[in-house]
């Protein structure tokens, strides 16, 4: 007798079509971030900035010196990042204007302003082709068996790791755009911490700053309090470019194998990208930096905290983050538990959430 085929239940007519458009989203989703894409790479928040905020779509071509053909095509990629929550739009007297709202206004550029850190290149990093190329390598990726540490898809890829030396002799342009992307999306927020968490640096004498670039960070902590001495600790490659301000300590080194001496010591948004035990190595360093609680030592983590009770497109944004680091990385986002776990592995005895900050949190981490 011959085996009986495997049955399925079949959705209701309504719930079929919601299924079918449902899967239209889910596998179309990528044409709306081309279209962000494109209107980055077109101008379009920085003409309407420079429009005063708000714009006619025949306005908007005409600041854009795109062909008059264009017209309707443009209204139809404005009408879906509209749509998507990258513009807002509103009609009056019968005439469609199109706006700036939070999230273009990060992609505004040629604005000099306290706590503006264009965005730009953390979207053309994103969508790249080298991006893109990766993750649809994944499935080849997960069908690979392979003997210790697992490389990511993108090094799977490449054939080299995002953020190393060795991105520069595959794609230099690349390389550059994503450190640019990497040093945007770091500092953004910033001063958001630093209004919201009014104790995170009080009592402090110093602080190193873990991978902290040109000193963006750093010089907006010692704006706000002068009496904290401040040091970058960076890569060679990093540090090189600085060009010295009298502010703030450049310190070139790897914090894998030491990290300068301070009351305080500051890891924001570089954790995620690694694997748990190198992360625990980093965080081992980290604590033999500081002084004990007692002094006044601790360590400032800044991070992407997993919390499903967020609201649903704060979670979304969450995983999709996490997806990002299992595409491009050999990290991954975490949530308390698995921070703790790794806190506890360092030898740490004690931290806690300071405050949650949209899906971040910022942790003091005591010795």
């Amino acid at each position: 007798m011959a085996p009986q085929a495997p049955t399925i239940e079949v959705p209701t007519d309504a719930e079929l079509l919601q299924a079918q458009a449902d899967l239209w989203r889910h596998s179309l989703y990528y044409l709306a971030s081309m279209g962000l894409r494109c209107a980055v790479q077109l101008g379009i928040p920085t003409a309407i900035h420079n429009l005063g905020g708000v714009t006619s779509l025949p306005d908007l071509l005409t600041a854009l010196s795109l062909p008059p053909s264009k017209q309707p095509f443009l209204g139809r990629l404005m009408r879906v990042l509209v749509t998507s929550g990258v513009f807002a739009a509103g009609n009056e007297s019968g005439v469609e204007l199109f706006r700036l709202n939070p999230l273009s206004s990060i992609l505004v550029d040629g604005v000099a302003a306290d706590d503006h850190h264009i965005q730009t290149s953390f979207v053309l990093a994103a969508t790249s082709p080298h991006y893109t190329e990766a993750a649809l390598g994944l499935a080849d990726w997960f069908r690979k068996e392979v003997a210790g540490p697992v490389p990511s898809p993108f090094e799977d890829v490449h054939g080299a790791a995002l953020f190393d030396e060795s991105m520069a002799l595959v794609d230099k342009d690349l390389d550059a755009l994503a450190n640019d992307a990497l040093a945007a999306h770091d500092n953004l927020g910033i001063g958001t911490i630093m209004r919201e968490c009014h104790d995170l640096f009080k009592g402090l004498e110093s602080l190193t700053d873990c991978c902290g670039g040109d000193g963006t960070t750093a010089r907006a902590i010692t704006k706000a309090h002068p009496h904290i001495k401040c040091t970058v600790l960076d890569l060679p490659k990093v540090i090189d470019k600085v060009q010295p301000d009298g502010i703030v300590n450049y310190v070139a080194g790897d914090l894998f194998h030491t990290i300068p001496k301070s009351q305080a010591v500051m890891l924001k948004l570089v954790l995620h990208h690694l694997s748990d035990e190198d992360c625990v190595k980093i965080l081992s360093q980290c604590r033999n930096a500081i002084p004990s609680r007692e002094e006044g030592g601790k360590v400032i983590i800044i991070e992407i905290v997993v919390e499903p009770s967020l609201e649903p497109i704060m979670f979304e944004a969450q995983l999709l983050m996490d997806m990002a680091m299992l595409v491009n990385t050999r990290g991954r986002q975490r949530d308390e538990n698995d921070w703790r776990e790794l806190f506890m592995k360092a030898g740490f005895s004690d931290y806690k959430i300071v405050k949650k900050l949209g899906a971040r949190g910022v942790f003091e981490v005591y010795k």
